[in-house]
């Protein structure tokens, strides 16, 4: 009787299986990295995927809107009127309303001209058809009352629908902006101290118009 020869099992294809499995596992995990859709964090994601797999043009445009937005601050020497920043959603702009409106008034004032100009310039780009504006006016705690404007509820959102205005007669679609009037109920600092009194500089930094930068479709 022949002796049965043994038989040889080709075990190679488990390193490669093993390779897809981690790769597979990698794509997940930072696919629920990404699933709190912090819209900067999956564009470095996407581009890096994109760049991974042999693309060359790889779009960047939030981070490419952070940087023209930087330059054309410094530019103007405004750091201190005009702050750039990024949350979840996209890029955000902080107006300080002491430098944008005086006391009570929605109307914008002659030297933040140059700078909304500026700034819409940039903005109103072809680059950025994709991006929504979403218009925020707040104020502090002062109360507030004048023939124009009954309280602070609409003296913000009155300033935050003039830099919505001066946006759209520079060329952004009114379709892609919207506006918020909070009043005092979203303050960067305390309006008081712990003996209930108020903080004049916190209550300055309090009055803002901030502009928040989202992409429509991503």
């Amino acid at each position: 009787m022949k002796e049965k020869k043994e038989v040889q099992i080709d075990s190679s294809w488990q390193d490669t299986y093993g390779d897809m499995v981690t790769l597979l596992l990698c794509f997940f995990v930072m696919m629920v990295a990404a699933s709190s859709v912090d819209q900067a964090k999956y564009e470095q994601i996407q581009a890096g995927m994109q760049e991974g797999v042999g693309k060359a043009d790889v779009q960047r445009p939030i981070e490419m809107m952070m940087v023209e937005l930087a330059d054309d601050i410094q530019s103007l020497d405004a750091s201190d009127k005009v702050s750039l920043g990024s949350d979840t959603q996209g890029v955000v702009l902080e107006f300080g309303g002491d430098t944008f409106f005086d006391t009570g008034s929605a109307e914008i004032k002659p030297q933040a001209i140059p700078i909304l100009k500026k700034v819409a310039a940039t903005l109103q780009s072809d680059r950025y058809l994709k991006f929504n504006f979403s218009i925020e006016g707040h104020t502090s705690n002062k109360t507030f009352s004048n023939s124009k404007y009954a309280s602070n509820w609409e003296l913000s959102a009155a300033r935050a629908a003039s830099v919505a205005n001066f946006l759209q007669d520079r060329g952004i679609a009114h379709s892609r902006i919207k506006i918020v009037g909070f009043a005092d109920n979203v303050p960067k600092l305390p309006n008081l101290d712990p003996f209930n009194e108020p903080i004049p500089q916190n209550q300055l930094k309090n009055q803002r118009v901030v502009i928040h930068i989202e992409p429509r479709i991503y």
